[in-house]
């Protein structure tokens, strides 16, 4: 009888870690901050300046690698916007623009918390300008279509 108890909760646990195993990444900005950025009550105040400084470091790196991924990201994103606005620039030149400008501002944020939040807000922009790009795109090539079939 002991045995098939044991033999349960190890199953039960196989279940349990191959269930987690299906979906690791975060489900909200919140759990997202709460994996990559240490609390402040944590060893911390253990750390002598230099190990600190050390470990801000490593965190700005990653952070840094992150940040410049979406800055391609963006550049590459913004070949799709090849209408002109009212004064006749291309958009895509305007988005270049704006997206250099930015992330010229935030080039010396040294606080990892920070840089990870913006890293966050400008992943969810352009997922969702991409998003709805794809969705005007869609509506445009359906009244084309629909239009083409009624000649």
């Amino acid at each position: 009888m002991a045995l098939r108890i044991r033999f349960r909760s190890i199953a039960a646990k196989r279940v349990y870690l191959q269930q987690r195993l299906l979906h690791e990444g975060p489900d909200t900005i919140d759990e997202l901050l709460d994996r990559h950025l240490e609390k402040k009550d944590k060893k911390v105040n253990s750390l002598d300046d230099d190990e600190q400084e050390l470990l801000n470091r490593r965190k700005l790196t990653s952070t840094r690698r992150e940040a410049l991924s979406l800055y391609r990201d963006i550049i590459r994103a913004s070949r799709f916007f090849t209408w002109r606005d009212a004064k006749g620039v291309l958009w895509r030149d305007l988005l270049r623009e704006n997206a250099r400008r930015e992330f010229e501002e935030a080039r010396f944020e040294t606080d990892p918390e920070i840089v990870t939040r913006l890293v966050i807000g400008g992943r969810e922009a352009l997922e969702s300008t991409i998003d709805k790009v794809v969705e005007k795109q869609k509506q445009q090539l359906q009244k084309e279509r629909g239009g083409g079939a009624q000649r």
